[in-house]
């Protein structure tokens, strides 16, 4: 993926979510209300970071334990599906750090030695500031419940927040551009 790939999608990304959140809809407090404990976002969220994990565990070289690479599959996947049995709370909301761990590995990928592109910092402050909050929230996932419950009790959070959101993203949609 090109950095201005990745710099259009995610701001794109971080406009619509701004949008949602500004728009402060009662469906949108309840699904956010929903999730941390959901099955069904805990399948969607699970399964696709248990399965691009899976693909680049098949991916790896030699350099990279390669040569194990059938043992680290059944390794990742018996834990992938042990943990629905033994750890379903919060499945949800770890199976999404999962998800924003893979997606900040592919943002600082593209931007890999692209110095004097302008959407370069942005693009890599957004990516490691995903990285901290999927690894602080991986091991606390109960403080997402505590966050959409403090965000959604009184309205003009939600609203700061999305506007917070919008505008980040428009100025990464603006840097990729320039």
């Amino acid at each position: 993926m090109t950095l201005f790939a990745a710099s259009l999608i995610t701001g794109l990304v971080l406009v619509g979510t701004g949008a949602l959140l500004a728009w402060n809809n009662s469906s949108v407090a309840a699904l956010a209300r929903s999730f941390p404990r959901s099955q069904r976002a805990a399948w969607v969220t699970m399964g696709a970071g248990s399965v691009w994990t899976l693909y680049l565990v098949t991916q790896l070289g030699e350099a990279e334990f390669g040569n194990y690479k059938g043992y680290l599959f059944i390794g990742f996947a018996l834990l992938a599906l042990l943990s629905f049995r033994y750890v379903p709370d919060f499945l949800s909301v770890r199976g999404a750090c999962i998800m924003a761990l893979l997606v900040a590995n592919v943002l600082l990928t593209a931007s890999y030695m692209q110095f004097d592109a302008p959407s370069h910092l942005v693009l890599n402050v957004f990516a490691y500031v995903m990285i901290v909050l999927a690894l602080y929230l991986a091991v606390s996932p109960f403080r997402v419940r505590d966050f959409v419950q403090w965000l959604f009790q009184r309205p003009h959070r939600a609203r700061v927040l999305g506007a917070a959101c919008g505008v980040y993203g428009l100025v990464l949609l603006g840097t990729a551009f320039a």
